[in-house]
């Protein structure tokens, strides 16, 4: 028995020099490796400090401060007094004195929230809902001083609004940078005035992206987990380059403080609606005339489609852009102007962003094929007017008749006694639906007695023998949900999917 380690050093001493040389290379690698691991932990930590790009960015982040002038009689309730109260007068006197011009006192009513600075000669962003209803907007700098602000323009859809100061000097301004761009897991600050406590600065990741929150027609938010409190609305979002990359407007909160959910309209959105109010004052955005939903599960196998996409056109405004380039309710539009609409969502937002006047190709799914129709967009202002301003259409007189029972829905001829019974629009045509059968596969869609059949399987129908006729057709192509044009009593048409009942295919 010997010792090992003698051994082993007399096999170093015969090791060739390659042999070294393969040995040294590994250690190397090793080392390099051991600090791969060890930096790897502190990239995945974020920023150790953003303290250098706050102190870069705070000054151009202004808090606003608005007030309105209430009536007295508005905040501050009259007192129940019996007669003959000695404070009957006094009270009298304080909440019925009258002006010289005959106003009641008024008092001012304060709000407060964030904005910042995009033009060093005094342009300044925030939300609409920080200046609503303000008689008077004040922008608060960040070395104390305050200046009136004007009121360049705003945009209540999509909740920003633009103001101008005048200051003494040039102020510090940021730019935007490309929302496209975050990524989520990305880190960005949030600098405001959270509870009127002045610039405070907060710091989270992207949580989200294309956030629908139900707040307006183009909702496409960021979510993100740094602190926004109430008074931080109308604040930038920076991305760590010091680019503006969002503009805090929301949170999701039981107590209404923050719990680390709170939405930013992306600068990519907010950057065009800026530049619009600040040429024009208002916000110009292309129509295209079309009223649309969601295609569905049930709804896209109707259609064919192997899974859910694209628009579903549900109505087309009489002398709007769609109508006159030839778009028809039922189709699927799964392309706007070379940009894919993978919801329906997706489609009043590229439609809005592009300039009115533009011709674009449109693809819509037509009958189980793609068309690409060219539409010349129209003025959404101008758009809403002639919707608001479109004449009713006469009704067609037609005899009465018997109802008949269909996919759990009894049809009835749409007679103008009908009309006047269920209050339908004269603009209204097709089939009355008398009654819906609690059992039957149309009872959990939505649909009442009053409503109307316009299409059966995208063909108009005009009394019950058409959609009996329809339905049978389209069964015998296999169809297993029957799609269906529906109108309510006001017009408003929607799409519906409706399962065939059994034994329905039989009847002829």
């Amino acid at each position: 028995m010997g010792f090992r380690a003698p051994a082993c050093d007399r096999r170093a001493d015969r090791m060739s020099g390659g042999a070294m040389r393969s040995l040294a290379t590994l250690v190397m690698l090793w080392a390099v490796a051991a600090m791969a691991l060890q930096a790897g932990p502190a990239r995945a930590q974020g920023p150790q400090s953003v303290a250098d790009l706050a102190d870069e960015l705070s000054d151009a982040v202004v808090n606003i401060s608005t007030s309105q002038r209430a009536s007295a009689q508005e905040t501050i309730p009259m007192p129940n007094l019996p007669p003959g109260s000695p404070f009957k007068d006094f009270f009298d006197e304080f909440f019925n004195q009258q002006r010289p011009n005959g106003d009641t006192p008024r008092r001012r009513v304060n709000s407060l929230g964030s904005g910042f600075v995009i033009d060093p000669d005094g342009i300044v962003v925030t939300n609409n809902h920080v200046i609503s209803d303000a008689d008077e907007i004040e922008v608060n700098l960040s070395d104390g001083s305050t200046l009136k602000a004007e009121l360049i323009g705003r945009d209540t859809k999509t909740d920003l609004a633009l103001l101008r100061v005048e200051p003494e000097k040039p102020l510090t301004a940021v730019t935007f940078g490309s929302s496209d761009a975050l990524r989520v897991g990305d880190w960005v600050m949030a600098i405001g005035n959270p509870f009127g406590l002045g610039g405070s600065v907060t710091l989270g990741i992207v949580s989200a992206r294309n956030r629908n929150i139900n707040a307006g027609p183009y909702d496409d938010f960021i979510q993100t987990d740094a602190a926004i409190n109430r008074g931080n609305s109308g604040g930038p979002l920076f991305n760590m380059d010091g680019e503006v990359v969002g503009i805090n407007t929301a949170i999701i909160s039981p107590s209404g403080g923050s719990i680390g959910i709170g939405f930013a309209i992306p600068a990519t959105t907010a950057a065009r609606v800026i530049d619009q109010l600040r040429r024009y004052g208002e916000v110009r955005r292309g129509w295209l005339g079309v009223r649309v939903q969601t295609v569905t599960d049930d709804l896209a196998e109707s259609f064919g489609l192997s899974e859910p996409r694209g628009a579903l056109v549900a109505d087309v405004t009489k002398g709007g852009p769609a109508e006159e380039a030839g778009i028809k309710p039922g189709d699927v539009i799964v392309e706007f102007d070379g940009k894919p609409v993978p919801e329906m969502r997706d489609l009043p937002r590229v439609v809005a962003n592009t300039a009115i006047g533009k011709a674009v190709d449109v693809v819509v799914l037509r009958n189980g094929e793609e068309q690409t129709i060219s539409v010349t967009l129209g003025d959404l202002d101008e758009g809403e007017k002639l919707i608001a301003g479109n004449s009713s259409d006469e009704g067609d007189d037609k005899d009465g008749a018997m109802p008949e029972t269909l996919l759990g829905l009894e049809l009835a001829q749409l007679t103008p006694e009908a009309r006047q019974r269920y209050g339908i629009d004269e603009s209204v045509d097709g089939v009355l639906i008398a009654a819906v059968n609690d059992d039957g596969p149309a009872a959990d869609k939505g649909i009442e007695a009053g409503n109307v059949i316009v299409q059966v399987g995208q063909e108009p129908v005009s009394e019950p023998a058409d959609v009996q006729r329809r339905v049978s057709a389209l069964v015998k192509e296999g169809r297993r949900s029957i799609l269906l044009l529906v109108a309510n009593r006001d017009g408003d048409m929607r799409f519906l999917a409706i399962q065939v009942e059994k034994g329905e295919d039989e009847n002829e």
